[in-house]
């Protein structure tokens, strides 16, 4: 039984995908999987977690695994609009994947056209500019 749901949209210049419900281990490689595809085809993803309940560690890593395939096929995978709950672990996680969480849909597609990077701490943003909350860090390719 799948708990999560995966929608995708156009937005301008990038695919917007939105997960609803859950993200954990019962999805993560059927999430994962069909985040890499839609990445062959519009390399540039928006992640939408608004609507997400819940993530774990590895809903985390799939969408880490979907980060690497966009990368390799010239683009990038942004985080956008996560719930306050879901900062959390975002914020545990993010430095160790290098995810930059937005805000919102627009603040993420608009981080594509260049963003400056800033650092996430366990009670929030520090520094956010332009409506991002995560981090860019350490890893690079």
């Amino acid at each position: 039984m799948f708990s999560t749901d995966l929608r995708i949209r156009r937005c301008g210049d990038h695919a917007v995908v939105t997960l609803c419900g859950e993200l954990d281990l019962v999805d993560a490689a059927l999430v994962a999987t069909a985040l890499m595809a839609a990445a062959d085809r519009e390399p540039w993803l928006v992640v939408d977690l608004a609507s997400l309940e819940f993530i774990d560690v590895s809903g985390v890593s799939a969408l880490a695994r979907a980060r690497k395939h966009a990368r390799q096929a010239g683009g990038d995978l942004l985080l956008a609009a996560p719930p306050p709950q879901m900062m959390r672990v975002l914020a545990a996680t993010a430095l160790a994947y290098g995810f930059s969480v937005y805000a919102s849909v627009a603040a993420a597609v608009s981080g594509f056209r260049g963003s400056l990077p800033v650092a996430v701490s366990a009670q929030g943003p520090v520094g956010a500019q332009s409506g991002e909350l995560g981090v860019e860090a350490g890893d690079t390719g």
